[in-house]
């Protein structure tokens, strides 16, 4: 890993911290809120790949258990592990790999934007969706059970699913503004 990675790494590091600045919307079904920091664990995959989209999320982890407020609505701190939202927290870790991982696999410079799009896409919804609501159901479950956590989650798919369209959108647009980038790895 080079001086770059590392500086994008912590930039996307920062663009999840900053996402977390806008307040989170609870739900009221679950304890667990709408927020818009996993928009930045989906672009992080889909931009900078496995390997750096895991390395951004782990550095906010690292920021989360030091006690930094860096969750949406002020919250840091060995706390967050306990909580309900613990396993969407630790879930971005596995959600930026695999939507790094597949976005990897699935975009080529060579497709069309149509096939490039429709590709980050994919592995939005199914490393930033599907990876993530397996790991925070699995928690939640825990502690409310998991029909109500399954219900509850499904309050999420809507927005989920836009951000997952956002992020297609903006790993779409760095690729073919930004080709300086170096590979996605």
């Amino acid at each position: 890993m080079n001086t770059r990675d590392l500086v994008l790494s912590a930039l996307f590091a920062a663009i999840i911290v900053a996402l977390g600045l806008l307040p989170p919307i609870p739900i009221g079904i679950i304890p667990v809120p709408i927020t818009a920091q996993s928009l930045g664990v989906m672009l992080a995959g889909v931009v900078l790949g496995a390997k750096r989209g895991t390395i951004a999320v782990l550095l906010v982890v690292v920021l989360v258990t030091i006690g930094l407020p860096v969750l949406s609505g002020g919250r840091g701190g060995l706390a967050v592990f306990a909580g309900p939202t613990a396993g969407f927290f630790v879930g971005w870790i596995f959600a930026a790999f695999v939507t790094g991982y597949l976005s990897e696999r699935l975009v080529k410079p060579e497709q069309s934007s149509l096939v490039q799009g429709v590709g980050f896409f994919i592995a939005a919804v199914i490393g930033g969706v599907v990876v993530l609501y397996a790991f925070g159901i699995a928690w939640l479950a825990v502690n409310i059970g998991f029909g109500k956590a399954f219900i509850g989650s499904l309050s999420f798919v809507p927005g989920d699913v836009v951000k997952a369209a956002v992020a297609a959108l903006v790993g779409r647009a760095v690729m073919a503004g930004y080709p300086l980038l170096p590979q996605r790895s």
